[in-house]
């Protein structure tokens, strides 16, 4: 048995038998989902960050955010990230086998989506291999996650290079949100096992801590035809976080985590993937008009393909922000940062990153001002990031928004903005040969992909407690990723060019809605259409199709019901158009989750998957072959004390 599945196999039994003699020491009452009927006042106070790098009102956020909060992932009966993000209607989300995920927002999306960044508490998480985000690593113990804010749209003015078509902001709770030791062990037929085990508690009354380890497996995939993939998917994971309030004016977090993965996408030799990651963070109030905050992260990751080509990378990121006030007119943010990525790659001999060790360093500079033009009712903010990366020297992200609140409760904005994907490895240094000597695929001055986006939005909060969102955008992007033949008469080697421009253009809709005191709902619709070709005087071997594979239309409708005091009821439909090239059927998506009470500190959830079908295809990558994923069941015992 592998160190993950012995670990996994350790913390089943311990969750399992703390819930069962768990009859001594301190209580709390097992909180199902407590649904209250929220005033049109707590609608609106509901905060984000994410939008402006402050905390800001949600009904006044300029942007197309939308908030998964920690009810919505534990009514839903999710069981990992990429499960919770599909609770966010603007984001594109689909599985391909049991370990990987396409997910992108606005388009592109793709086994190795790019045009996404992602953060887990401040840390981006961020291969430079290909410029996106390895799904398989990035666990969490779902109950520890706050909220989790999907912004779609560009983000490079605040986040930099590669917040192209949208930002994923993970947060989790402060420690003393999460005291006493919570246990949770659940098996089914397609999520084989899992168990967690954490525990909360005070050194002082300003200084909590948590600690925890999780672990999982998850079952094969099916080839279409259905015979086994034989894809199997285990990992364990563990860390630490503290949180210290050394005044009423400045918090310190830190926090560490460790993995140690073995996803196994091709159904051959199961990938070892083991990492580590460090992150402090430290908030200082100066006064009322003036704060400011530091962050440094060191985040490691080792990966061996089993088939003698592995991957080092260790990332060194610091940065500070400080947010003023200038008057009653105006609130200025700026900051700056600097990231130092090290890659490290052991060749194959057709198979190459040349240099196989790469120091890559990006340094940034941003400054934000958002300026009140008619107090309470009209907001300009003008932003621009100058940013230099190793590949292409300085790129500039500039932003303009316009805030118009008629009403207290109702927000109109409109935005036009650049953003910027900067080249990754695999656009630069990336060699195939098809034998010794003879290159198929060779390195290239790829240039760095752009997007201009133009925006307009409506916000408002209904007096029947809803909540309502509509976005529209036009996206313009040059110089998207193409595949250039080589010279004559053969045509290699072929690389990697500028050659594809184009545009999308879509509409989103999202709102929320207290139903009754013990019901809540939850809808989402997105229209997508997207229009690329390859500039004049390029090629494309792929004639402009390779970079993504989007539905035209998705649905979301997510309910939430209190039936009894002891039971709870979350429902989850989808619908997912179909997807052009590869060719991909619509289907639509059914999840079921019942939680029961069983004692004050002992729940019991029963949660059904793709109950719809048998099994489906979701997503058909490159390579390996299509995948369907299947129907699942699975029961789930948590106690809390």
């Amino acid at each position: 048995m592998t160190h993950p599945a012995k670990t996994m196999y350790r913390l089943l039994v311990l969750a399992l038998t703390l819930c069962l003699c768990a009859r001594v020491g301190k209580t709390q009452d097992l909180e199902l989902t407590k649904l209250k009927a929220l005033s049109m006042e707590e609608l609106m106070d509901i905060e984000v960050i994410s939008v402006s790098k402050q905390k800001e009102k949600i009904v006044q956020a300029a942007s197309a955010v939308q908030v998964i909060t920690y009810e919505d992932i534990r009514s839903s009966g999710a069981t990992s990230v990429p499960e919770a993000l599909k609770l966010a209607s603007n984001l594109q989300v689909a599985q391909v086998n049991a370990s990987q995920w396409a997910i992108s927002a606005r388009g592109f999306n793709n086994v190795l989506a790019n045009k996404l960044l992602v953060l887990i508490d401040g840390r981006v998480v961020y291969t430079p291999m290909y410029a996106g985000v390895f799904w398989d690593v990035q666990n969490l113990v779902l109950e520890d996650i706050e909220r989790i804010e999907v912004i779609s749209g560009p983000g490079g003015t605040l986040w930099g290079a590669n917040a192209v078509n949208g930002v994923i902001n993970i947060i989790t709770k402060n420690t003393s949100q999460t005291q006493g030791l919570y246990a949770e062990a659940a098996a089914g037929t397609e999520l084989r096992g899992l168990g967690s085990l954490r525990y909360g508690g005070k050194l002082s009354d300003k200084l909590t801590y948590r600690a925890y380890a999780t672990a999982f497996k998850r079952d094969n995939t099916i080839f279409q035809d259905s015979v086994d993939a034989y894809d199997d998917w285990q990992m364990a994971q563990g860390g630490l976080r503290m949180d210290w309030v050394r005044s009423e004016k400045s918090t310190v977090m830190a926090q560490a985590n460790f993995y140690d993965g073995r996803p196994d996408p091709d159904g051959n030799k199961p990938v070892v993937a083991r990492g580590n990651n460090v992150v402090a963070r430290w908030n200082q109030s100066q006064s009322e008009k003036s704060d400011f905050q530091v962050q440094v992260f060191y985040d490691r990751t080792w990966r061996d393909f089993r088939n003698d080509f592995t991957e080092k990378l260790s990332t060194y990121d610091v940065e500070g922000l400080h947010r003023l006030q200038l008057g009653r007119n105006h609130t200025l943010i700026y900051g700056l940062g600097f990231r130092m990525m090290e890659h490290d790659v052991e060749n194959l001999e057709l198979f190459a990153f040349k240099p196989a060790k790469k120091s890559l360093y990006l340094y940034n500079v941003f400054v934000q001002d958002q300026i009140s033009l008619v107090k309470d009712k009209l907001q300009a903010t003008l932003g621009i990031k100058a940013e230099h990366n190793t590949y292409t020297n300085y790129q500039y992200q500039p932003n303009a928004r316009l805030t118009w609140t008629p009403r207290p409760n109702q927000t109109v904005w409109a935005a036009v903005s650049r953003a910027v994907r900067n080249p990754a490895r695999i656009d630069r240094e990336f060699n195939l040969y098809l034998a010794p000597g003879i290159p198929f695929i060779a390195g290239s001055d790829f240039k760095s992909e752009e997007l201009i986006a133009y925006e307009l939005g409506w916000r408002t909060q209904l007096p029947s407690n809803t909540s309502m969102a509509v976005s529209a955008f036009y996206n313009r992007y040059d110089g998207i990723r193409s595949v250039q033949p080589g010279p004559a008469p053969f045509g290699i080697p072929v690389t990697f060019a500028n050659g594809v421009e184009g545009n999308s253009h879509g509409v989103e809709l999202s709102a929320t809605q207290q139903v009754t005191e013990k019901w809540k709902l939850r809808f989402g619709y997105t229209y997508l259409n997207k229009d690329l070709n390859v500039k004049p005087g390029n090629t494309d071997l792929n004639n402009a199709s390779a970079e993504s594979n989007d539905p035209e239309h998705q649905a979301l409708i997510q309910s939430t019901t209190q039936l009894f005091e002891i039971l709870r009821l979350g429902i989850v439909m989808r619908y997912i158009g179909r997807l052009p090239d590869p060719y991909v059927s619509e289907y639509a998506g059914l999840d079921v989750s019942l939680g029961i009470r069983l004692a004050k500190m002992i729940e019991l959830n029963i949660t059904g998957q793709n109950l719809l079908q048998d099994h489906h295809t979701e997503f058909i990558p490159s390579s390996p072959a299509p995948k369907d994923i299947e129907r699942s069941v699975y029961g789930k015992i948590v106690c809390r004390f």
